[in-house]
């Protein structure tokens, strides 16, 4: 029996959609990493219970990291994003932690830059807050063992490939570190990360995407826990493809789930697609419902996936909206 929500809330499904297509689906994905992660903190006694944790964030974590602290006593603080909606903001305030959050911006990028400012600012104030850096601790690794002995379990690792949002790594990287760490034997696992157009990560900061709104799965800052060497094939994708594979993704298999989960999901489809022969397992992070709105309400726009293709590029220069795909090869270069 589960002693807290958070660690049921952060227990995902698999789900199989089709024949070696795979949902591995979050209520709340970061509640994984940040629960081991504060647990981590506590045991190595680098935090006490009732210790101010702190950190940036554009929603997910932001819930996970209040989790976390109302499961083992702490105090939470979040400098969040102007996208944080009213129900987001409702449950913070409810659950004790204290939110500030940016003025309302319409470049994503700079959302991002400035909430990492006032991190430092908050900081200088209070030395003794504990900085959370999720986007650079690969401390966010640790939750997802537990994650990876699951799918090994019920998937193999056997021609596996898993698609998903890069973000800060502490999801498909970490998730693949694991998978390929088995200790039966070689293991032929594949991974394949979805960026928006802008992230500095995998070198796309030159590109832009007027409606992006997925700053989850991208940066605009160096993000340190990222194991680029880890990635063998990167896909970018726009916002409007991203809508047309979450509504494809509710409309085919009634899963409902984010903007992003639309994304690893088009990119895992056409995977498939490319190699048949092996089992594509995508990360689903979180339920549909803060995209109601902005994604689900603009349903008819959405196109089919048979009319969607990426564009296939050997370099970052030739990335093009609507979507791009690009090998990698498990290079060690870190964009600049």
């Amino acid at each position: 029996m589960d002693q807290h929500i958070a660690e049921a809330i952060g227990r995902p499904d698999l789900i199989r959609l089709d024949e070696r297509l795979v949902c591995l689906r979050f209520e709340t994905m970061k509640v994984v990493s940040a629960l081991a992660a504060v647990r981590h903190l506590i045991d190595t006694g680098a935090v006490r219970r009732g210790d101010t944790l702190l950190d940036s964030s554009s929603g997910i974590y932001a819930y996970a990291l209040a989790l976390a602290c109302h499961r083992h006593g702490m105090h939470c603080h979040i400098v969040g994003s102007t996208t944080v909606d009213h129900t987001l903001r409702t449950q913070l305030a409810v659950l004790g932690a204290t939110l500030e959050q940016m003025e309302p911006c319409d470049d994503l990028k700079l959302d991002q830059k400035r909430r990492v400012e006032r991190v430092h600012e908050i900081l200088a104030a209070h030395p003794h807050y504990h900085w959370m850096r999720q986007y650079h601790d690969d401390i966010h690794y640790l939750g997802y063992r537990a994650i990876a002995d699951r799918v090994r379990a019920e998937t193999g690792t056997d021609r596996l490939t898993v698609v998903g949002g890069v973000g800060s790594g502490a999801s498909t990287g970490a998730l693949t570190r694991y998978l390929r760490a088995a200790d039966d034997g070689p293991t032929d696992v594949e991974l394949v990360g979805v960026q928006p157009y802008g992230s500095l990560t995998f070198g796309a900061q030159h590109t832009s995407d007027p409606d992006i709104i997925i700053a989850g799965i991208g940066s605009s800052i160096p993000f340190e826990n990222v194991c680029h060497e880890l990635y063998d094939t990167l896909h970018w994708i726009s916002f409007d493809a991203a809508l047309s594979g979450t509504v494809d993704l509710l409309r085919r298999h009634a899963v409902f789930a984010g903007l992003s989960t639309g994304a690893a999901y088009l990119a895992a489809h056409h995977e498939h697609g490319r190699t048949p022969d092996r089992t594509v397992l995508f990360i689903a992070p979180d339920t549909g419902h803060r995209y109601i709105d902005t994604v689900y309400t603009r349903h008819r726009e959405a196109r089919p996936l048979t009319q969607l293709t990426p564009r296939e590029i050997t370099d970052q220069t030739e990335l093009a909206l609507p979507w791009s795909r690009m090998p990698w090869n498990r290079a060690r270069t870190r964009a600049a």
